[in-house]
């Protein structure tokens, strides 16, 4: 049974109670461009996840106006901040909650993980050890505004002012408060680069941070769980029992933290 909370400019979707007590969660930020949110990125991630012990959550977050700014931002921490204050009652370990996220939906979960004790992305008076995440997951992330940059998203978050884009640049926002991540991307990215996860492992490795990444050689940008409920033939999204191996080293990464 689902449970549908209403956010400011956003709406988060809980997916059935994995089994246990103390367990981590996963808030899942679709991708999608910052223009839509994507649904094959949403409940069946959040549903594998449940399943090996990790309670999940699909943030809906609102896509217009445009630009968007801090508005995503501060979306997910409400999402964090929720589920933190009610972690007891879905078994959850306060101190073990994730934000992670596909594509664009990778860029927010990374932002939140980066900037989440900056009281300027916030507002006055935001309580930020309640939306601090405890990891991020990144999936084939939006990451840089420089040369590899999926420049529609950032025209979505700032407009077509490449300085202001460069404010939501990734790679320059990490330091060494950015909590452990998990990255993957695949080699034949071309519509998201593979150097944006590139560019990232660098900043996480400069900042100290504890990281995992995981590089494929063969898919196509927004593969989400590359198996048969998520697979999307037209768009040469297609099964992949390798790339699918990312979610199950995933939740070792979550359990393990």
């Amino acid at each position: 049974m689902t449970e549908v909370l209403q956010l400011p400019h956003g709406r988060l979707t809980h997916y059935g109670r994995a089994q246990g007590e103390g367990k981590p969660a996963l808030v899942i930020c679709p991708g999608g461009g910052y223009e839509f949110c994507s649904i094959r990125e949403g409940a069946p991630v959040a549903r594998a996840f449940a399943r090996d012990g990790i309670e999940s959550f699909v943030l809906e977050y609102d896509c217009a106006p445009a630009p968007l700014g801090v508005m995503p931002v501060r979306t997910a921490a409400a999402a964090v901040a929720w589920v933190r204050e009610n972690a007891a009652r879905f078994g959850v370990d306060p101190d073990r909650i994730a934000i992670g996220g596909f594509s664009a939906g990778g860029h927010l979960a990374g932002t939140l993980a980066a900037v989440w004790n900056r009281p300027d992305w916030f507002e006055p008076g935001a309580d930020r050890q309640a939306h601090r995440p405890n990891a991020a997951v990144l999936c084939y992330p939006v990451a840089s505004a420089g040369e590899y940059a999926h420049r529609g998203s950032f025209e979505q978050l700032a407009g077509p002012d490449r300085a202001r884009q460069q404010a939501f640049s990734l790679e320059f926002l990490i330091d060494g408060d950015t909590p452990p991540t998990f990255l993957w991307h695949t080699l034949d990215d071309d519509e998201v680069p593979v150097e944006n996860t590139l560019l990232l492992e660098q900043a996480l490795r400069r900042a100290g941070v504890p990281h995992e990444v995981h590089l494929f050689p063969h898919g196509i940008h927004g593969l989400s769980l590359a198996d048969f409920e998520t697979y999307e033939p037209t768009r040469g999204r297609l099964p992949d029992r390798h790339v699918n191996r990312w979610q199950g080293l995933c939740a070792e990464w979550l359990k393990s933290l």
